[in-house]
């Protein structure tokens, strides 16, 4: 079972960026859907980003145009660039994998403060 580990986060002030990366164990080319989540403090997980296998992307309409959701096959990784941060974006940051199974990686705590 491919295992997914997050990466990039920490503490930025605003209006700046980070990068996250989420490496899986063995190959992602046959996984269908990837996507990063975030769940912030008393609220449920919502999804940030996602990309198909196809290159496919969608976004949460409170990111868009601020995040890009990447993916590179050979490093069996996926990227979330992440730039304007505001404060309502501080949350632990998941990457999930769907394809015969549903994997999801540990998270990575994002806080944006000045």
């Amino acid at each position: 079972q491919v295992q997914l580990v997050e990466s990039g986060g920490g503490l930025v002030q605003p209006g700046g960026s980070l990068r996250l990366s989420c490496a899986a164990s063995g190959s992602i080319s046959s996984i269908n859907f990837m996507g990063w989540y975030r769940q912030a403090p008393g609220k449920q997980r919502e999804l940030v980003a996602g990309i198909t296998n196809h290159g496919s992307t969608n976004y949460a309409g409170s990111v868009k145009g601020r995040f890009t959701i990447s993916r590179d096959n050979p490093k069996n990784t996926i990227y979330l660039q992440m730039s304007s941060l505001k404060p309502e974006d501080t949350a632990v940051y998941y990457c999930r994998g769907v394809a015969a199974l549903d994997v999801w990686g540990q998270g990575t705590q994002v806080t944006v403060s000045s």
